[in-house]
């Protein structure tokens, strides 16, 4: 692939990187029908509660609700149907291995277009207690209060 590449973002999962540790991240493909990334050209995608699971050595993104497109009629998808997630065997073995012993989760983080494939980015994860969230709002906190004495002097 060329460097210069057009990729545009299709939706972001904000509340993953509240929520999880970010561990390990890597860029997949997705399967999708016709309906479906035409809905997303429009942008009607939720990524809130979605994860991956690995089943019969292949990777599912499940709880991706991809809205119905609306000129679609009787050609239309399932809004929640689980959706195949495109990685190498040896890549799903290592996530499957790292998610059985250690206790880790895979989650979407990003969909966007890289060219005029969707690619999907996906991040093995680990889940926050109660009193890393609250550490990660006190940083923002402090953060947003500096920036903001910073402006006004």
């Amino acid at each position: 692939m060329s460097e210069t590449e057009n990729i545009r973002r299709i939706i972001e999962n904000r509340k993953a990187r509240f929520e999880y540790f970010i561990l390990q991240s890597l860029e997949a493909g997705i399967v999708l029908v016709g309906t479906e990334v035409k809905s997303l050209r429009q942008g009607k995608i939720s990524l809130t509660d979605s994860y991956i699971e690995i089943e019969n050595n292949e990777a599912w993104l499940v709880n991706a609700h991809i809205n119905e497109y609306t000129e679609g009629n009787r050609f239309n998808h399932d809004p929640k149907r689980k959706r195949k997630i495109l990685l190498n065997a040896s890549e799903i073995r290592k996530l499957n291995s790292k998610i059985n012993e250690k206790g880790l989760t895979l989650i979407p983080l990003s969909l966007y277009f890289k060219g005029n494939k969707v690619k999907v980015e996906i991040a093995l994860a680990k889940g926050k207690k109660s009193y890393d969230k609250r550490e990660s709002i006190a940083k923002k906190d402090m953060q947003r209060d500096s920036e903001i004495k910073y402006k006004i002097k």
